[in-house]
């Protein structure tokens, strides 16, 4: 069965563990550990022809969770999840970036898909977004209502009738508002 970008329960678990010793990790933010992870499993997602849509690592202890979104035109399906799955595991396994157990979950983004970069948001220009934010804009960390420009590292959102200027360093999370 083929499922599409709508599908945002699609994905697949494996677990990890690991024994690196605690200084590895010193210093080190997750967006550093994100950055690190992107680049060392974009190449090899990309040649099985799908795209890093995004990766989440959500510490947590022994049920932090990496989740890898990837998606394509054609739609991803629980085999391209599965086959992710098996290469994403091969890198990991060999460059053990995270020193302690995790959940990986492979996965579309859905039809209110996350948001990570720039170039999604400009991609959304015109749909409507949830954004939650580290430091508040006019008082609020919540922000719901429409993309209405990208401009650089800056996104324009339309809220309640009022233009909101945020900088994306300052957006913790990002969604798309799906529409039924």
């Amino acid at each position: 069965m083929l499922y599409g970008l709508s599908d945002p329960l699609l994905f697949l678990q494996h677990s990890y563990w690991g024994f690196k010793p605690f200084f590895v990790f010193l210093g080190v933010t997750l967006a550093t550990l994100e950055t690190r992870l992107a680049e060392m499993l974009t190449p090899a997602v990309e040649a099985l022809g799908y795209e890093v849509w995004g990766i989440e690592y959500v510490q947590a202890g022994k049920h932090s969770i990496l989740r890898v979104y990837i998606d394509s035109e054609k739609g991803i399906t629980v085999d391209d999840c599965a086959e992710s799955s098996r290469q994403i595991s091969a890198i990991l396994d060999v460059e053990d970036p995270i020193s302690h157990e995790f959940t990986l979950e492979v996965s579309s983004p859905g039809l209110d898909r996350p948001l990570f970069n720039a170039a999604q948001y400009a991609r959304y220009v015109g749909e409507d977004v949830k954004v939650q934010l580290t430091m508040p804009v006019e008082g609020s960390r919540n922000l719901k209502g429409v993309i209405d420009k990208v401009e650089g590292q800056m996104l324009t959102i339309k809220v309640d009738g009022k233009m909101l200027v945020v900088a994306l360093d300052n957006i913790r999370k990002g969604n798309i508002i799906a529409k039924f």
